[in-house]
C-alpha cells in the first residue's frame, strides 16, 4: 500500500511539473519565436512608443469622428478581466432598452437601418472587430466630421476589409483600432 502510495504521488508531481511548467513554458517559448507580434497579443503602439491597444481586445471609440465598435457586455466596458455576454434573453427589458438606447445613438437616418453589430454585444464582450456594413454605414457620420468625402473614407473602409480566412473560415471583418488609427494618420496628412 505504502509504495503505491508514494508512487502515485511521484506520477502526480511529475505530471503536474511536466504540464504546469515544462509544456506551458515550451509552448510559449516556440510561440514567441516564431509567432512573436501574435503571442505578445498584438500589441499597438503610436510613434512615441505609447501603447495605445491591442488588435485582439475591442475599444471603446465614443466620438462622432471615430468608427464605433460593438457595445461591449463586458464588466465596465472592454475590460478584458471581465470577459463575458450579458446573459440577457430576446425577452429581456433591460436588453430591449439597452439595444433601443443604441439605435438611438447609431441612428443616421440617411444610411437605413442600424447593422445588428452596432447594437449588440459580442459572446466576448471584447471583439475588436464590426462586420464591413457596419463600417461602411459609419460613413456618412465620420466623413463631414473629418473633412474628407464619403468616397475616400469608403475606399478606407474597403483598404481594411480583411477576408474570410483561407476563403472558407469566418466571415469578412474591420478591425476599429486598426481603421480609426489609419483615419487619424489620413486625417493628419490633411491638416495645414
Amino acid at each position: 500500500m505504502k509504495k503505491q502510495l508514494i508512487t502515485s504521488l511521484l506520477y502526480t508531481v511529475i505530471t503536474a511539473v511536466a504540464l504546469g511548467v515544462v509544456y506551458p513554458l515550451f509552448v510559449t517559448g516556440v510561440a514567441h519565436i516564431l509567432f512573436r507580434d501574435k503571442a505578445d497579443g498584438q500589441l499597438t503602439y503610436d510613434a512615441k512608443g505609447q501603447l495605445i491597444g491591442s488588435k485582439l481586445i475591442g475599444q471603446p471609440f465614443t466620438g462622432p469622428a471615430y468608427f464605433h465598435s460593438r457595445p461591449s457586455a463586458a464588466g465596465t466596458g472592454y475590460d478584458a478581466q471581465a470577459s463575458s455576454g450579458s446573459n440577457l434573453g430576446p425577452t429581456s427589458k433591460a436588453l430591449v432598452d439597452r439595444v433601443q438606447q443604441s439605435v438611438a445613438s447609431e441612428n443616421i437616418p440617411s444610411a437605413g437601418p442600424v447593422p445588428v453589430d452596432l447594437v449588440t454585444a459580442s459572446g466576448s464582450g471584447l471583439d475588436p472587430d464590426i462586420t464591413p456594413a457596419a463600417a461602411f454605414y459609419q460613413v456618412g457620420r465620420v466623413a463631414p466630421l473629418r473633412g474628407l468625402t464619403e468616397q475616400q473614407l469608403h475606399s478606407l473602409v474597403q483598404a481594411h476589409v480583411q477576408p474570410r480566412q483561407f476563403g472558407i473560415l469566418g466571415e469578412p471583418r474591420v478591425n476599429v483600432l486598426e481603421l480609426n488609427l489609419a483615419l487619424d494618420a489620413m486625417h493628419q496628412t490633411r491638416l495645414p
